[in-house]
């Protein structure tokens, strides 16, 4: 299965702002029913059997963001603008998506990208980019997209808020 990322908007039926109550089934609906995890958490996240985990993060009754973890295998692809974003070497998927917008490394974890336009954000544990063999480090373990403003400091958050009242 193919789970498209499409920022600002969701992830497949998982759309940014959906109720809780939607985004619950929603998160059900990307369930394998024939191979149900015994590590699911209704309301939170689930595991396919490709080891892809897809995890929501509600907020005031509001899905606020997705993430999404590596799989074990390849039958799942998470997918963006045609980029399968576990399969390539995580340094050049940040060159690659510099082709679509600017994507930064966090200051205080190099092993993290952000990419602020399009509310994603890269995590591996650590960098190896020149050990393909260390998996961990090599590639991302994980992908997180958000609503507008979830990357906010609290200075931003009140400007935002000034700017929309």
């Amino acid at each position: 299965m193919d789970v498209d990322l499409a920022p600002p908007n969701g992830v497949g039926p998982l759309r940014i702002g959906m109720t809780r109550q939607s985004a619950n089934a929603a998160l059900d609906s990307l369930r394998d029913l024939s191979a149900v995890s015994e590590s699911d958490r209704p309301g939170q996240h689930i595991f396919r059997p490709s080891g892809l985990m897809i995890s929501i993060h509600c907020m005031r009754d509001m899905l606020q963001a997705i993430e999404l973890g590596r799989p074990s295998t390849h039958t799942d692809r998470v997918v963006f603008r045609g980029l399968d974003v576990f399969a390539i070497p995580a340094r050049e998927l940040v060159q690659r998506m510099g082709d679509h917008t600017t994507i930064e490394a966090e200051p205080d974890d190099p092993a993290c990208f952000v990419a602020s336009d399009l509310l994603l954000s890269f995590w591996r544990p650590f960098a190896a980019d020149s050990e393909p063999e260390e998996e961990q480090g090599y590639y991302f373990s994980s992908v997180l997209l958000a609503r507008p403003g979830y990357y906010d400091t609290p200075a931003q958050a009140a400007e935002r808020f000034q700017q929309s009242s």
